[in-house]
């Protein structure tokens, strides 16, 4: 039986995993939320959870109340996920949170030499420099759980690295394949939302709209490989069938299909070497018939243009371009900007700021506090044009 914690387990990451758990009969010690403590203590009571979690600590009494006479240890904030990350006798941690806040958690559990499944982009796109490093040091294991990270890992399994050519990392294209940035003026919120494919969190889904999400990933891709920029190649196909895939140095290419189920990478992560049963459906290739590739539109989805960029130039820059991208998003959710200001704020940044070197967490939190405060200065701008 393993022993798991869970960051972030009431999204859509963090319940799939809890479903692998359950079927595979894992031990939980602890699971952490952002501020869904209806959900949160759902999880704690069914998995008998000793640790809880709840980032938003205004939100602590109500967690209490609700786990009264359980005697679980309630946490809160970015002490209290440092704090799981740190407990001894876990297998593995799961770290599923949005955004900025999932780095130092996934360095604190690297130092406590705690293996990571990884589905936090932000951990690498931010801080892979300094991630890489610490896990290397310390003998940790980093488990893909995206998609194609995944995919790519299991491409890999009896090949060496040293012999890939390239990595071909495969996108859906989002709800807005084939469109023109003319014809994305007037995008709504829940236009962006509606993905075709994937049933995911509110700030991932709008990444897959902007392609941003496929940038993260491509600087993930890097780090979690070794690879260099122009190693990798990103093809849009529609079906979310193929995964990824990766092509040696004989031209042979390898891979990785399933249904668009995340419980599939989440349990590969988890399970690693093994593979056992999966709470998904099988794929029926002849059910789909066929499947279509095309090139990404690097000129109407800048913001993975911005990405591939960002991590050509290095340093700080990944980590400047996810800080803005972050707070673009957030606005757009709020109706403050608009679609296609998302990507405007994010490229601006790539001309507003020089890179700086990556040696410690403080260099990229000052990076990312940087880009977020002439983001909003954009955002307040655009704002008040958009009122106008």
């Amino acid at each position: 039986m393993k022993t798991v914690t869970v960051l972030g387990s009431t999204g859509s990451i963090g319940t799939q995993s809890l479903e692998v758990a359950r079927k595979h009969g894992f031990k939980v010690k602890a699971l952490a939320a952002h501020s869904n403590t209806r959900l949160l203590s759902e999880q704690v009571w069914e998995f008998g959870a000793e640790y809880a979690c709840i980032f938003d600590a205004a939100l602590a009494d109500d967690l209490r109340e609700r786990l009264s006479g359980t005697g679980v240890q309630i946490l809160t904030g970015m002490e209290g996920l440092n704090t799981i990350a740190a407990l001894d006798g876990v297998d593995i941690m799961l770290n599923s949170v949005v955004g900025m806040v999932g780095l130092e958690p996934t360095l604190t559990a690297i130092e406590h030499g705690t293996d990571i499944a990884l589905a936090n982009k932000e951990t690498l796109v931010a801080g892979g420099e300094l991630v890489i490093k610490a896990a290397a040091d310390r003998g940790v294991k980093i488990y893909p759980v995206d998609s194609e990270h995944s995919a790519i890992f299991q491409c890999l399994q009896g090949n060496k690295s040293s012999q890939i050519r390239r990595i071909l990392l495969t996108a859906s294209g989002g709800p807005f394949f084939g469109r023109t940035k003319a014809q994305l003026e007037g995008v709504t919120v829940e236009q962006a939302l509606a993905h075709p494919n994937w049933s995911m969190g509110k700030k991932i889904t709008i990444d897959s709209a902007t392609l941003m999400n496929k940038g993260l990933e491509f600087i993930e891709a890097m780090w979690l490989f070794g690879l260099r920029p122009e190693q990798i190649e990103i093809v849009v196909h529609r079906e979310s069938v193929v995964h990824s895939a990766v092509e040696y140095n004989d031209c042979s290419i390898i891979a990785q299909l399933g249904v668009p189920d995340m419980k599939i990478p989440i349990q590969y992560a988890l399970l690693y070497p093994e593979r056992l049963e999966c709470p998904t459906r099988p794929l029926s290739l002849t059910d789909y018939g066929s499947l279509t590739f095309a090139k990404p539109d690097l000129e109407t989805f800048d913001c993975l243009t911005a990405c591939i960029k960002a991590i050509t130039i290095g340093g700080t820059m990944p980590a400047m371009v996810n800080g803005a991208n972050e707070e673009a998003v957030a606005a757009f959710l709020a109706g403050e900007i608009h679609f296609l200001d998302i990507g405007r704020i994010v490229s601006s940044v790539l001309d507003e700021f020089e890179p700086g070197q990556l040696t410690c967490l403080a260099d990229v939190l000052d990076a990312d506090k940087k880009a977020r405060e002439y983001a909003k200065k954009q955002i307040e701008i655009l704002n008040k044009q958009k009122g106008n």
